[in-house]
């Protein structure tokens, strides 16, 4: 058991998925669905869903390619999306690729009504596909955890961290949420959801890290109050743009937390 497990953990640090088993009651697609506390049990139907999803989208594309942006109807892409159980699935578990995959759809969408080549269209086609792949991959890691009565070990980091590092961990998850909330056209909701983290989470990191870097402290007050806000609501403002911003601050959080975790190294060893 302890070597399967140590396999597990191996398998989901490879594929960088932070999982996130809260109790959820509601996300931007409406109710999660109890199939969420239940993967194991969904997951021929995940993998349905995202075979009729590439299919869905392959004929919007073919379509484009026959006759045009207008007969191909692009915006269906998101509502394809939104119509399947995976959606809550991928949402509630892994919110790096979640972002990916709408940054895949708004990718085939724009690209078919900018009128952009065939060519420049299959790239974008092929993103969300990868990202759906990659998608799907986390659901059954996530779905092996569950199955090992595992959850309440990773609820409790969303219940509220207990120290500083821990605040840190939810505030580089928050920040891909806030890519995700911004490639479903929700900038309101994004730009709430950072003011909420630099509030909530972060300010109460200040106290202890401004000992130790108070000009890395000073640079994410800026992020999260000037650079982040003004890319969420610029006019011209792509995800790419959006998750530039995030990129360098999690750069930035992370090196807080390696401070914050030599300073308490420091401290234990001590005493």
């Amino acid at each position: 058991m302890n070597s399967q497990l140590t396999q597990l953990k191996s398998a989901l640090r490879l594929f960088g998925v932070i999982a996130i088993f809260g109790s959820f009651s509601a996300f931007a697609g409406g109710p999660v669905g109890d199939h969420v506390n239940h993967l194991s049990d969904n997951l021929d139907k995940y993998t349905e869903e995202v075979n009729w999803l590439i299919k869905k989208v392959d004929g919007i594309v073919v379509r484009y390619e026959k006759s045009g942006a207008k007969e191909a109807k692009a915006d269906a892409v998101v509502d394809h999306w939104e119509a399947v159980k995976f959606h809550a699935a991928i949402e509630s578990n892994y919110v790096p690729v979640y972002a990916a995959i709408w940054q895949g759809l708004f990718g085939v969408k724009e690209s078919i009504d900018n009128g952009k080549p065939m060519a420049a269209v299959r790239v974008e086609q092929h993103k969300l596909e990868q990202a759906l792949w990659q998608a799907l991959g986390a659901v059954k890691l996530a779905a092996q955890f569950q199955e090992r009565g595992l959850l309440t070990k990773v609820a409790l980091r969303e219940g509220g961290p207990t120290n500083s590092v821990e605040a840190l961990d939810q505030v580089k998850m928050r920040l891909d949420r806030v890519v995700a909330k911004f490639a479903e056209k929700l900038v309101k909701e994004s730009v709430d959801i950072v003011h909420d983290t630099y509030l909530n989470l972060f300010e109460g990191v200040e106290g202890d890290l401004i000992a130790i870097n108070a000009d890395l402290v000073e640079d994410l007050e800026k992020d999260f109050n000037v650079t982040l806000p003004k890319a969420i609501q610029g006019k011209k403002s792509s995800v790419d743009d959006v998750r530039r911003v995030v990129d360098l601050m999690h750069g930035k959080i992370d090196i807080a937390r390696a401070l914050l975790t030599e300073k308490d190294k420091k401290k234990k060893d001590v005493f």
